[in-house]
């Protein structure tokens, strides 16, 4: 991304997609098995589509209108609308047999703490993910080069601690790997919050290690314990909320960021880093209330 700005318009950040999702595209067709035939074929719902998009629509609407300073008479009667649609999608999901968003699989305590810690965890992630550019460049006065250089540790550290997380999970129960995965997160974060002024390139990028090592070694356990703590049959409604989960908490952290910046101004980046590192450590503690539930397998 830092070198696509360096020299195009932002714009491409976005066209540069178009060819990558037509490459996915034929690899998926390609390679992926075909789908297991049924006898019967669940229905398509219709108005549970409809309902589920005005719900979550509804909400990230109200979290960036507030965010934006929009009127207050606007978003409490997006939020009204919001509740109302809402109450009608819950009550439809717990009385179908196949529902579109299954939250009757909440009920099940490994599930729920997994899909809790999975919220906050990318919620962390977005506040910092999303503000950490506008601090290096606006607050410390980095270029777009630099920027996205002292950005590339962070997922150079995630790719290479995952394998490690998915060889660790046969061995070590999936809330202590995801609570530890948390506190180092944090601890990144934290040290972000308190860098020195005007840091060097090493105490950023140390930092950015710790954060992108906790999030390797969460992300895999908590996404095979959500999974897997559902029925069998019900994996496809997990492996759903698992991305529903995933997307409200970055929805969420970006409208934070975007209320941050707003009422703040440049010191809203340090405010956003401080609200992940806070996030990250409550992810911590969810996730170490999975210890008391009995490990799953595979």
């Amino acid at each position: 991304a830092a070198a696509i700005l360096s020299i195009s318009s932002w714009k491409w950040l976005f066209l540069i997609n178009v060819p990558l999702g037509i490459i996915a595209l034929i690899l998926a067709i390609r390679f992926l098995p075909a789908n297991i035939a049924h006898d019967t074929k669940p229905r398509f719902d219709l108005p549970s589509a409809v309902m589920n998009a005005l719900t979550f629509g509804l909400l990230i609407t109200a979290l960036s209108g507030f965010a934006q300073g929009q009127s207050l008479t606007l978003i409490g009667a997006e939020l009204l609308v919001l509740v109302v649609v809402g109450f009608f999608f819950v009550r439809r999901q717990l009385s179908l047999s196949v529902p579109l968003l299954p939250i009757d699989l909440l009920r099940i305590p490994l599930f729920s703490l997994s899909i809790g810690t999975s919220i906050c965890s990318f919620c962390a992630q977005m506040l910092a993910m999303v503000s950490l550019p506008f601090y290096l460049q606006t607050v410390l006065g980095r270029s777009e080069v630099e920027t996205g250089l002292l950005l590339t540790p962070w997922p150079l550290a995630t790719m290479v601690m995952a394998p490690l997380a998915g060889y660790l999970i046969e061995r070590l129960h999936a809330g202590l790997l995801g609570a530890l995965g948390m506190v180092i997160m944090a601890a990144g974060l934290f040290a972000l919050v308190m860098l020195p002024g005007p840091p060097s390139d090493l105490n950023i990028i140390w930092p950015m290690i710790l954060c992108g090592a906790g999030f390797g070694l969460f992300q895999s356990p908590n996404n095979h314990t959500i999974i897997t703590s559902a029925p069998r049959e019900r994996s496809g409604g997990a492996s759903g909320m698992l991305g529903t989960a995933r997307l409200l908490g970055q929805s969420t952290g970006a409208a934070l960021v975007a209320l941050m910046l707003n009422q703040f101004g440049d010191s809203g980046t340090h405010l956003s880093l401080l609200a992940a590192a806070i996030l990250a450590t409550l992810a911590a503690v969810v996730s170490g209330l999975r210890i008391t539930q009995p490990r799953v397998q595979a």
